[in-house]
């Protein structure tokens, strides 16, 4: 393999230690996500816990958006009942702060640039580093546009994890390792979020290609659902992220407490694939 390319520099944050963690274990990471406020904010409190509870190694809150084109209809239904449920992003990140309390499950703050921009790069980067996220993932900012606000965000602490796409080329998927840090997340087919039945053929070689510009862990996400699609990416990847069958569970739950057990059976179920496919890194 060619010598890696990316040259930002790797915080200490609970990402960057877990990973390290997972890499002795060469076992695979699973990375899981939440709408923030879907049911409620106290929800997704007991939602998380009980998921750090049984197994997520990551757990990435989405902040809700009215406008959120990466995601699939499970997630655009998630965003749209929080927000109906009166979720902000100050009610986010008190969230944060609830959770840091109760747990070390790193926490990564998926949403879009609107919100953060409204809010102010500097107060939002001060107020979820001090509220105890780990890192921020912010889907339509582009690595071309985010000199401010990657150094902002490692100013404060936080990892800036970006997304790598099938099409990515080799030139941008180096611009694209280059601005992330804690993880680099590799999207494992074109379009939206959503479950789907089968992974891309072409999956593996995007992943390899993209070693070549990092040595960070590769995560893949976007379309992983069930516990055999998680083992078969244990000797490709070195996590899995998953979140429209676990919101899935959300949606269709009666009560917070059966959306709880739900989403903690699924998430016992995908972490014990996990073990069983043996990391990358191993």
């Amino acid at each position: 393999m060619s010598e890696p390319a990316s040259t930002t520099a790797q915080l200490k944050t609970r990402i960057g230690r877990k990973f390290e963690e997972l890499a002795r274990k060469t076992e695979l990471g699973l990375v899981t996500y939440f709408t923030a406020g879907d049911p409620s904010i106290e929800g997704t409190e007991a939602i998380v816990l009980r998921a750090a509870e049984s197994g997520a190694d990551v757990i990435e809150l989405g902040i809700p958006f009215s406008d959120p084109v990466a995601d699939g209809p499970t997630i655009q239904r998630a965003s749209e009942r929080a927000l109906r449920a009166g979720t902000t992003l100050e009610k986010v990140l008190g969230l944060v702060a609830t959770l840091r309390k109760k747990t070390e499950v790193p926490l990564v703050l998926f949403g879009y640039f609107n919100p953060i921009l409204q809010r102010g790069l500097t107060d939002f980067a001060r107020k979820a580093s001090a509220a105890g996220a780990d890192g921020v993932l912010v889907t339509d900012m582009t690595p071309e546009e985010s000199s401010e606000y990657r150094s902002t965000m490692h100013a404060n602490g936080l990892d800036t994890i970006f997304l790598a796409a099938p099409t990515s080329t080799d030139e941008r998927l180096k611009r694209i390792a280059d601005a992330s840090s804690g993880f680099l997340y590799v999207i494992s087919r074109t379009g939206v979020t959503g479950a789907k039945d089968s992974l891309p053929e072409e999956l593996p070689a995007m992943v390899r290609r993209a070693r070549k510009f990092t040595r960070l862990p590769i995560a893949v996400g976007f379309g992983i659902s069930v516990a055999a699609q998680v083992t078969i990416l244990g000797g490709i990847a070195d996590a899995v992220v998953v979140g429209s069958s676990l919101v899935g569970e959300i949606q269709k739950a009666r009560s917070v407490n059966e959306a709880a057990d739900n989403a903690a059976a699924r998430v016992r179920l995908l972490k014990d694939a996990a073990k069983h496919g043996v990391s990358r890194r191993g």
